[in-house]
Formats: structure tokens, C-alpha cells, sequence
């Protein structure tokens, strides 16, 4: 840090640290759009290494995770892009430009079933790349009292990316799960990690799984 902002720094600011034990009753696991629009015929032939990662790594990942959630009751929360409406008059001015429309109800719209939701999760359906922007998710996570949010999910460069930085900003401690994301390319995953780490805490799945075992 620059010696002339030292003396503005609060001594309550220095003790902060993103590395700190979950506390299951303040954390939330979050899943971004992994729904079945991601393994649709379309994009199995369009983009076979991304299913690929998807059905043979970040799934099940997402499932170690989910077990640890369930046995924690730890809030679990998930996000996926639906409209509103049937016909998607509601979606954002980006989603129609990109033609980008999963109907209310839809078949696409599930949480992909190895992970779906159970009982009393929360499903916020959001029609824009930023769940943070287009559903009431920060209200929500206030009301339970949620600090830590730890994020899976896809596309680690779109929707997954505006999920960490948005929370980061509102004030929640991100943590994103590298091993239990996906996007197009492992390049894509890559550049998006080290774009946005540091808005949040980067670790594997054993490594938040260890976390919550000290």
C-alpha cells in the first residue's frame, strides 16, 4: 500500500481477510445457471469439451458440494435463466439483442437433475447476466443473514463472473469454486479467473470441503 494512504486505513479495515473458516449458519452455496440449457443438442455438437467438463468434472463437484450443503444445512440457492412471461416480453434489452429466451416453465429452465433443487431451496429465475441486477437475491440473502456466498456454476466468464463481482461489491464474502465452474475453453476459464480473483476467494472443491471440516 502506498505510505501516503497508510495512516487512513482503520484499524478494524487491517483484521478483514477473505481466509477465514465458513460459518454454515452465515454461508450460502450458489448455483449460476446450471440448468439444462447447457446440455442441449446444440451445445453438445457446438461446444463438446465444455459438456464434457461439465458432465465429467464441474457436476460432480457440484454434487461433493451440495452433500456437504444438504448435511451443514447450509442455504442453498440457485439461479437460472427463465423468463417471467411466456413469451419473454420480459427479458432484458441484451437477452432479446442476443436472442437469448428460455420461456417461463420451460423443459431448459430445470436445474440440471444431479443437483437439483430439494425441498425448501430458493430458485431465483433471472433474465439477465447478473443475478445480483435482476432478481431480489441480495434481499433475500440479507433476511437469512448470509455473509459468505460460494459460487458454482456456469459460464465462468459471463454469468459466474457478474455473480462474484456483484456480490463482492454489495458487500458479501465471494468465494468461487474453480473446479465446479465451466465455460466454453479452458482458456476462457482460465482468463475469467484471473480476471476477477480478486473479487473473491479462489478454491477447489476439496479445498472448500476441508474448509468446513477444521
Amino acid at each position: 500500500m502506498d505510505s501516503k494512504y497508510k495512516d487512513q486505513v482503520r484499524p478494524s479495515d487491517v483484521q478483514l481477510s477473505r481466509t477465514k473458516v465458513f460459518q454454515p449458519n452465515k454461508t450460502a452455496l450458489l448455483f449460476v445457471d446450471v440448468q439444462e440449457s447447457e446440455l442441449t443438442e446444440k451445445v453438445r455438437k457446438n461446444h463438446p469439451d465444455y459438456v464434457k467438463t461439465i458432465i465429467e468434472k464441474a457436476l460432480p463437484n457440484q454434487k461433493k458440494l451440495l452433500d456437504i450443503a444438504r448435511g451443514l444445512s447450509i442455504e442453498t440457492v440457485y439461479t437460472v435463466i427463465e423468463s417471467l412471461t411466456l413469451d419473454g416480453r420480459d427479458r432484458s434489452i441484451d437477452h432479446k439483442l442476443s436472442n437469448l429466451f428460455i420461456p417461463k416453465g420451460s423443459f431448459m429452465a430445470q436445474v440440471i437433475d444431479k443437483v437439483k433443487p430439494e425441498g425448501d431451496d430458493i430458485v431465483l429465475p433471472k433474465t439477465s447476466s447478473g443475478v445480483f441486477n435482476s432478481t431480489n437475491i441480495e434481499y433475500v440473502l440479507r433476511n437469512i443473514g448470509i455473509e459468505d456466498i460460494i459460487v458454482v456454476g456456469f459460464l465462468t466468464d459471463q454469468c459466474v463472473d457478474m455473480a462474484i463481482r456483484d456480490g463482492a461489491d454489495k458487500g458479501f464474502y465471494m468465494t468461487c469454486v474453480s473446479d465446479a465452474c465451466a465455460t466454453y475453453t479452458k482458456e476462457r476459464h482460465q482468463h475469467a479467473l484471473k480476471a476477477f480473483g480478486g473479487y473473491c476467494r479462489l478454491m477447489t472443491t476439496n479445498e472448500v470441503i476441508a474448509n468446513f471440516t477444521i
